[in-house]
């Protein structure tokens, strides 16, 4: 089976690395594609978003990332890749929920956003916390 996915849009941030923490203060717009800019209507309503995107610059090496210490940190227990938040995983989806800083005709602006800039987005939903 094979499942194919089209970006509504990129992430554009000023995080040019990938990285494992401090992602709490970051601020990020998700720029949409043309076709897609009239679904953000009513999104101003809610205070956050659940956002879906590829992590295009994930390297997932079995033998390295199935089973590791978050955050490569001696002081964190051996775990799978599901019992944790790594970024390099076998299907490369990341998925974070994320508070809405503002809406307007073209973009969205998020805070906390784990992704680096030009992320593909994949889907953008409303979330209460």
């Amino acid at each position: 089976m094979q499942i194919e996915m089209e970006p509504i849009g990129y992430v554009r941030n000023e995080v040019k690395d990938r990285k494992d923490v401090s992602w709490g203060e970051d601020t990020s717009s998700i720029v949409l594609n043309a076709e897609y800019i009239s679904g953000l209507k009513g999104l101003e309503d809610f205070s956050h978003v659940i956002i879906l995107y590829h992590l295009d610059k994930a390297k997932y090496e079995k033998e390295k990332h199935l089973q590791r210490r978050p955050q490569n940190r001696e002081d964190m227990p051996l775990v799978g890749i599901f019992s944790q938040r790594g970024k390099d995983r076998p299907n490369r989806i990341g998925m974070t929920s994320v508070e809405i800083v503002s809406v307007s005709e073209d973009r969205l602006v998020v805070k906390g956003l784990d992704a680096i800039d030009g992320t593909p987005i994949l889907d953008i939903k409303p979330y209460y916390p």
